[in-house]
Formats: C-alpha cells, sequence, structure tokens
C-alpha cells in the first residue's frame, strides 16, 4: 500500500496543487498531513479546505495551534502572519470559516499506527521540539527522542527533509538516492516541506512510504506567484517570498 506524507503547507496554495498533483499521477489515494497547513502564506482557507478534502489524517502543528490560541514565542514576522492568517479564517462566509476553525481545533498531536508513529516536531514535543541535522550531536538530546519511537517515525516542522539514524548519522536525500529502506534499527524520518523548503532547493518536499521503503520526492510549483501574492499582503513580510525563490 502507497501512502504520501506531506507537512508544513504554510499557505502555500500553489506548492500544495502541485504535490498533490504529483501524488496523483502516481496513483496514490492516500494522505497524511503532519501539520503546520496555515502561517507564512497567502492562502491560508484554500489550503485548509484542500487538506480536509484530500487528507485520510492530519496532524495539528504550532502554527494552526497558534491561530487557534496565542503565537507564543514566534518571531515578528511569524506572529503579524499568524494575526493576518487568523483575521482571514474570521472574515469572509462564516459557515465555511466555522468549519475550518472546528477541523483545526479537532487535530491531534500525533497519530500511531502499528510500528508507525506521526508528529509534527519531535516524539517527545509533537508540537514545538525541533530535530535538526546538528542534533545527531546531541546525543542525550537523540536517545531520549529515539526511546519514545517504538520503530519509526515521521516528522516536519524543520523544513528540512532527511533520515535520522538510532545510530546517530543524519542522511539527506540526496545522500541515499531519495531512498531508504524499512529495516531493525530505527530512524526519524523528516518528510521536508511542501510550502516552504529550507534546504537549499526551492522545490516542494514530500514523501512516500510503501512496505518496503521510504521515497523522498520534490515537486516544481509556481513560486513566483506565491511570492508575489505575499509581496501584495501588507502584513506578511517580503521575506516570506523572497525565501521561496531560493529555499531558505
Amino acid at each position: 500500500m502507497l501512502r504520501a506524507i506531506i507537512s508544513d503547507i504554510h499557505g502555500n496554495l500553489e506548492a500544495l496543487e502541485a504535490v498533490l498533483a504529483d501524488i496523483d499521477r502516481r496513483e496514490i489515494s492516500e494522505i497524511y498531513c503532519l501539520g503546520d497547513i496555515i502561517g507564512y502564506g497567502p492562502n491560508p482557507r484554500e489550503c485548509i479546505d484542500l487538506v480536509r478534502k484530500r487528507c485520510k489524517k492530519s496532524l495539528l502543528g504550532n502554527h494552526d495551534q497558534a491561530a487557534l490560541f496565542d503565537p507564543e514565542g514566534f518571531n515578528a514576522g511569524a506572529e503579524r502572519a499568524i494575526f493576518w492568517t487568523r483575521r482571514m479564517l474570521e472574515t469572509g462566509d462564516a459557515n465555511k470559516n466555522q468549519d475550518r476553525w472546528d477541523f483545526l481545533g479537532e487535530l491531534p498531536r500525533m497519530i500511531r499506527e502499528d510500528k508507525l508513529l506521526f508528529v509534527h516536531g519531535s516524539a517527545r514535543n509533537p508540537l514545538n521540539e525541533y530535530v535538526f541535522p546538528e542534533d545527531i550531536y546531541n546525543q542525550r538530546k537523540m536517545e531520549r527522542i529515539f526511546g519514545l519511537v517504538d520503530q519509526y517515525c515521521f516528522q516536519g516542522h524543520t523544513h528540512i527533509p532527511g533520515v535520522f539514524t538510532e545510530s546517530m548519522n543524519f542522511l539527506a536525500p540526496d545522500e541515499i538516492d531519495y531512498v531508504y529502506p524499512f529495516g531493525e534499527e530505527k530512524f526519524l524520518v523528516n518528510v521536508g516541506s511542501v510550502g516552504q523548503p529550507r534546504d537549499a532547493d526551492s522545490r516542494s518536499s514530500y514523501v512516500i512510504i510503501d512496505d518496503e521503503k521510504v521515497t523522498f520526492c520534490r515537486v516544481e510549483y509556481d513560486f513566483n506567484t506565491t511570492a508575489e501574492k505575499i509581496y501584495d499582503i501588507p502584513d506578511l513580510d517580503n521575506f516570506l517570498g523572497d525565501r521561496l525563490r531560493d529555499g531558505r
């Protein structure tokens, strides 16, 4: 059975549509979303609607939670983007907006299925903990996270795709030919970001899993259109558009 796992859409409709088209081309019908549907990007309503329609299961991300409650710990630009996003979800069609709020409010923080764990941040802190490639040198942190993982964990949040092994290695997708097999060793997979990649590659990132392996996928999309939308919204910093071109 094939399953696509996406994360960190961040209100980027052009990226989400391109990724969904790629998933359809591969004839994959089951999609999981690991959170951060909104925040930063110019199309929060449309992205929520598409995720509700297309994803079998979805998780709560820290930006989704910030829109529901308060953006604690966010930098000034991210905070302004969340307040703008909240206004977009409070204006327009009241019934549709209520459905969107209800959807966000019911999202779980983690999903466990047999040997698979799905979170937004980490197994230790599903919403807010970042696990960066350099954390392989923080043995105590990684041991504690791996101690909470039965076998395999899929996560997002950092927008940097790759595989963390229990033997303290980080493997970028291009180092493994974009494929990593399921085996006896525990691993964590960061699926990367659909709407705001940060690994110096402007293409959207997501993964496909089957019974044997994880496959990393990159998809080109019209980031110039998304960036121009951001530039036209005063409450969204221009940097949020600039970074889409460089994948940073």
